[in-house]
């Protein structure tokens, strides 16, 4: 790990799946894993690519039971490129021998470089040089350069380079059992004498796929069309000392690409007017370096090696390509087939990144839950509610895609899957339309498209809540919270929880909000949206009431994760951690022993204290006095503590949170949290999950962390609002945001002293936040205020 490059040296047939995701290219279209050319698909290799919105729904026989998954498609394989000498057989790290091995990600640029050196026995050797890319200026396009050079010997070598439509959904193993095929009608075909295309369609949802390949070589190429592959071969001959270069050049579209007719007429057309590799890789590190010049985050060390490559996949998955897809966040990008590529609520940790650096690609996002608000009312409807109620998993259309059944592979067992019960969903997509649209100024986003999902969102609030006449306030029962690990109480004939208290704070913000968003529309603005929606006063009254009354339960004096949790056992964390090591996955831990986790104060993640994450103290103690109840610091204290000692951190977003509150209250355990969320991926603390993909909302918290964390950054009232904490670990720290039509605002902290630059420009001033300071920040103006210790 250098400050702009990830290397890995050594070839171990252990750590190549997690290689391959951390390794992954992409451009925000498509992306492709950093798996070796020369190897297909097996129990060490997966050279999975995966488009952007590409899914493909089957149904499979498991447990006793038809159940019906949507995947996001492994496509046809660009990658592949093997090599051999004459009679003997193809080269693999495998079944050769690997003399010398180095794999390096070049973060400025985007490319992939690998160096491998085959023993050939007798003092011979082979050289194997590449570079790869997936153009981040052309979407559509990739390239892999190979250059080979012999030691010790002159012969021929064969190569042959293929496009496989024979690919499967294989590469998470607890999902072996589920039908993995989702491509059909593989056909290929020849274009030009050095150019090969593939074309086929996912099963049933029709997507057509068509890709094309020119290759390049110092030798003639021929071409063996056998379905479902094409290839082009070619033999170079080799001499000591001279390198014999094959380039690879692809095109990739789809039916869902916007302005084509045919996506194999158009991959075909792309491949052919594209240009050489030396031009290609110009332009690809051109497009790079101005991604870089708009997001990088500038920290010392470790820290910052680590986040500079967080942002780098960040950067790949939600590239300014993205604002032209019609694409969630997948929470593993687009780097394997963990969670089957489903959106989450992971975009509450992605878009206040994006927020304030490519606002163009949040609304897009955003834009992407609106075009599924009819689906989400639709599903309301259904359960017996009004409003909308967004699905935990989403993926094409905006249907619940939540699983019904997951494996628990500690026991082998299917067990029911009740998570499509966290409808706070909802409001992480209302939060995430109030963020972008402070920190964007995009009033016009927030007056149509992000008016209509918070009325919405607030109106299914409202309407699941139900009065308590001996409480004296309203409920909501039958819910999972972030937790996760809780999904019923003990020995309870039907799932759910009542009164999760993150859902009902955040259930009273969305009412709140909504209520305040259609007090300030323009009057036309309100009329038209009250007329498609029908509503009235009536139902605005009932908003407020249930906002101010939402039950919020505690016991011993910290807030209660729900109603009863105070009532469940304690575990003996101390014998777990001693017989077990690893209990992040607690509840496969228990079912597998016959127990359950609903019969404990445990927690896999950040439930309680995610109330934190979201609020800074200020707004989170008016929420609670809006509820009617009382929050003072020692009671945060208390319910801090009390919730750290009972979390597993089964998820990689808990450190993140974790060690975002504990920042916030200068707690000195906040940095070991920190860097759980650093290393979450790079050290695979989730024992294997990387390697089926990188975790996304982890990666962009951490980004997030120094942006918004330890600065206090918030964005309100047309303002930015700063006020940073002391990170001892992370002391000093720059970056740029673009804020509000204003590029390139600089914010730098060192030596506690905090500096804001504001470019020149024709934008109206930035006004700057602190407490007991306000200042106005003219375009060409620096601001250096000093911080109280």
């Amino acid at each position: 790990m250098t400050g702009w490059t990830w290397e890995y040296e050594g070839y171990e047939a252990a750590d190549e799946r997690l290689r391959e995701s951390l390794c992954t290219l992409g451009n925000g279209y498509f992306a492709t894993r950093g798996a070796f050319p020369e190897c297909s698909a097996d129990d060490i290799h997966y050279p999975g690519t995966y488009v952007a919105g590409c899914y493909n729904r089957l149904t499979s026989d498991v447990a006793d039971r038809r159940v019906e998954n949507e995947d996001m498609v492994n496509v046809p394989n660009w990658l592949s490129l093997r090599f051999r000498l004459s009679g003997r057989p193809w080269l693999t790290p495998d079944t050769a021998t690997v003399l010398e091995h180095r794999l390096v990600l070049h973060l400025s640029s985007g490319v992939l470089e690998r160096l491998t050196q085959y023993g050939l026995g007798n003092g011979r050797a082979l050289t194997v040089r590449q570079q790869r890319l997936v153009h981040m200026a052309d979407p559509h396009l990739a390239a892999l350069r190979t250059e080979f050079t012999a030691d010790g010997f002159s012969g021929e070598l064969h190569v042959e380079a293929a496009l496989d439509g024979g690919v499967t959904n294989a590469g998470v193993p607890r999902y072996r059992d589920l039908d993995g095929l989702h491509l059909t009608h593989e056909h290929a075909g020849t274009a030009e004498h050095d150019t090969v295309w593939l074309r086929c369609r996912t099963r049933t949802s029709d997507i057509r796929i068509g890709m094309a390949s020119r290759l390049g070589a110092d030798a003639p190429v021929t071409v063996r069309h056998a379905r479902p592959r094409t290839t082009q071969r070619t033999r170079l001959r080799l001499t000591p000392g001279r390198t014999a270069t094959v380039d690879k050049t692809v095109a990739l579209h789809t039916s869902r690409d916007p302005a084509i007719s045919d996506p194999l007429h158009a991959a075909v057309a792309r491949v052919g007017r594209a240009p050489g590799f030396d031009d290609l890789l110009r332009t690809h590190r051109t497009a790079w370096a101005q991604l870089w010049r708009r997001a990088d985050l500038e920290v010392p060390g470790e820290a910052g090696r680590i986040l500079r490559l967080h942002l780098f996949h960040v950067l790949q998955t939600l590239s300014p390509h993205t604002a032209d897809l019609d694409v969630g966040v997948p929470a593993r990008g687009l780097h394997g087939e963990a969670y089957r590529g489903h959106v989450f609520w992971d975009e509450l940790f992605v878009l206040p990144y994006l927020n304030l650096h490519f606002p163009e690609v949040s609304r897009a996002l955003l834009n992407y839950r609106h075009r599924r608000l009819e689906q989400a009312c639709t599903a309301a409807r259904a359960a017996g509610r009004r409003g909308a109620m967004f699905p935990w998993q989403s993926g094409s259309d905006g249907r619940e895609e939540t699983q019904e059944v997951h494996l628990n592979p500690r026991s082998g067992r299917w067990l029911p899957d009740h998570s499509r019960l966290q409808y706070h969903v909802g409001s992480a997509i209302a939060y995430n339309v109030w963020q972008y649209c402070e920190a964007s100024g995009d009033t016009e986003f927030l007056h149509t498209n992000g008016a209509e999902m918070l009325l919405q969102i607030a109106r299914f609030w409202a309407d699941a809540a139900t009065y308590d006449e001996p409480l004296g306030r309203h409920r909501i029962k039958g819910v999972v919270g972030p937790d996760e690990y809780h999904d019923a109480y003990p020995d309870a004939a039907k799932p759910g929880l009542d009164d999760n208290a993150y859902t009902n704070v955040t259930a009273s913000w969305v009412l709140t909000r909504t209520l305040e968003l259609l007090h300030a529309l323009p009057e036309p603005r309100r009329r038209e949206l009250a007329e498609r929606t029908g509503l009235d006063d009536d139902e605005l009254q009932r908003w407020d009431e249930v906002s101010r009354t939402l039950h919020v339960p505690f016991h011993q004096g910290v807030i209660s994760q729900f109603e009863g949790y105070g009532d469940l056992a304690e575990l003996d964390w101390h014998g777990y951690r001693r017989q077990y090591g690893d209990i992040r996955r607690l509840d496969r831990i228990l079912e597998a022993e016959g127990d359950t986790v609903n019969r404990y104060q445990a927690s896999k993640q950040a439930d309680v204290l995610m109330l934190g994450y979201l609020f800074s103290p200020g707004e989170l103690h008016s929420l609670f006095t809006r509820l009617g109840l009382r929050l003072d610091d020692e009671t945060w204290r208390r319910t801090v503590d009390h919730y750290l000692h009972r979390t597993s951190h089964g998820s990689t977003l808990s450190g993140l949170v974790h060690g975002w509150i504990l920042a916030r209250a200068r707690r000195a355990e906040a940095w070991q949290f920190c860097q759980e969320a650093l290393r979450g991926d790079i050290a695979d603390v989730q024992g294997g999950t990387t390697g089926e993909g990188i975790h996304l909302g982890a990666m962009a918290g951490t980004l997030d962390l120094v942006q918004r964390g330890l600065t206090g950054l918030e964005t309100r009232h047309g303002a930015l609002w700063l006020d940073p904490v002391p990170l001892p670990e992370l002391s000093s720290y720059g970056f740029n945001l673009l804020y509000q039509g204003n590029w390139g605002v600089r914010l730098q902290l060192r030596h506690g002293q905090l500096e804001i630059t504001v470019p020149s420009s024709d934008v109206h001033p930035v006004d700057v936040r602190l407490p007991g300071r306000a200042v106005r920040l003219a375009p060409g103006e620096t601001g250096r205020l000093k911080l109280p210790d």
